[in-house]
């Protein structure tokens, strides 16, 4: 791995469907998957800048989208990138909108989450040698990096919206007319199937 010289930081983006590559980064450069105690990451991380800030991208559902969401190594994915120095991530994800403020292709930067998904290895403290921890996740997202969000979009032609509870579900397949009117009534805005675990494990790893 080349050394991430930036005096900042290095700043994570997490591609979802739509987003398998980033064509749009300077100096590219591929890397192997990397080995971390939890296997492989989706796919090989890519490092490179954009304007002049050093990135690392990652391809959440592999670079030829072979991973549904419930077989997503998310534990892998946010290991490597906790190794490489990051430490503030822009998790990329395309979902549908449930409450009637949502409109259709605009920028959501969601406040609040409710997780209706099951099975899925949700915390790196699963062994014996690990040390549990007890993350506070009242809030799941960091503020500053969401209003850092918003306050670059905001001068883009592009539909912006602050705040929304993001539901996410299990996958691959779509949820029943039964389940979406369940979780308008839960208060969610938004419905996808892969912001859990990651959000959580980003917690357990100290990344924003």
């Amino acid at each position: 791995m080349p050394s991430m010289s930036n005096s900042y930081p290095p700043i994570a983006i997490i591609g979802g469907s739509g987003l398998d590559a980033f064509e749009g980064l300077e100096k590219p450069t591929q890397h192997l998957p990397i080995n971390t105690p939890f296997g492989q990451p989706s796919a090989g991380l890519v490092h490179g800048q954009l304007s002049g800030v050093e990135v690392v991208f990652l391809a959440r559902h592999g670079e030829n989208h072979q991973y549904a969401p419930h077989r997503v190594n998310y534990r892998a994915n946010m290991h490597a990138l906790s190794t490489l120095g990051v430490r503030e991530v822009l998790a990329v994800a395309a979902v549908g909108g449930i409450s009637a403020g949502m409109h259709n292709q605009a920028l959501v930067v969601p406040d609040q989450l409710i997780d209706y998904t099951s099975g899925r290895l949700s915390s790196f403290s699963d062994r014996p040698d690990t040390p549990v921890q007890h993350v506070d996740f009242s809030y799941p997202f960091d503020h500053k990096l969401s209003q850092d969000i918003l306050q670059a979009a905001s001068g883009q032609n592009i539909v912006v919206q602050d705040g929304g509870v993001y539901g996410v579900t299990q996958g691959p397949r779509l949820e029943t007319a039964a389940e979406i009117s369940r979780m308008e009534k839960d208060g969610c805005d938004l419905v996808g199937m892969t912001l859990m675990p990651e959000a959580v494990l980003a917690r357990e790893a100290g990344l924003h």
